[in-house]
């Protein structure tokens, strides 16, 4: 099954289950968001309303090579927390990965 990018433009920057950022990529001005981890970090750059982590902190990076978001696959950084994913909080079928 291919995933293709949901039709939404709201996009969530998410550790550990808290939302650090949420952002509406339709309305961002291009610019880099530093987010710091235990000594560690990532990079996100949100350009012509597009977002990625350009660098990465961690020995692999490969959330750095994950590129642009652009499906309903997020872009995870497992070393430092990271999940930067598509996000709509109208949408009452998008999945939650809480356990209940």
């Amino acid at each position: 099954m291919v995933m293709g990018k949901p039709k939404t433009d709201n996009v969530s920057i998410v550790r550990d289950g808290e939302v650090l950022y949420e952002l509406d990529l339709a309305k961002e001005e291009d610019r880099m968001i530093e987010i710091e981890y235990e000594g560690n970090g990532n990079i996100v750059e949100i350009k012509d309303h597009q977002i990625r982590v350009s660098d990465a902190g961690c020995p692999d990076k490969c959330c750095a090579k994950m590129g642009w978001l652009n499906s309903s696959v997020p872009i995870v950084c497992l070393p430092n927390h990271l999940v930067i994913r598509y996000s709509d909080r109208n949408d009452e079928s998008t999945i939650d990965a809480e356990a209940y």
